[in-house]
């Protein structure tokens, strides 16, 4: 992707600092995500979620999200997140960070 929080991430930490540790400088209460569904099949969820989030601005982040998660074991090995691109480039750019 090409908004602010797109990437390719190769660690849990990456990821975290690519993304919540961005959106925690923008909204305050952080992403506040809820989960919608989750579908759970061998090693792979498919995981709807959206967002409850206001940001330093006032602005509604009520992004929607579904991640493709694939596990190998215990542990998540890869996630494909969709997402409203066009909400968090907007949340980036009436909140600067």
């Amino acid at each position: 992707g090409t908004h602010p929080l797109a990437g390719h991430y190769k660690s849990k930490s990456d990821f975290l600092a690519g993304t919540f540790a961005k959106l925690g400088k923008v909204l305050p209460n952080g992403a506040q995500l809820v989960v919608e569904h989750l579908l759970v099949k061998d090693d792979q969820s498919v995981v709807e979620l959206h967002s409850l989030a206001t940001a330093k601005n006032g602005l509604r982040f009520d992004n929607r999200y579904c991640w493709v998660v694939h596990f190998d074991g215990d542990t998540i090995d890869r996630v494909r997140a969709y997402l409203d691109s066009a909400m968090v480039a907007r949340l980036f750019e009436e909140n600067p960070i």
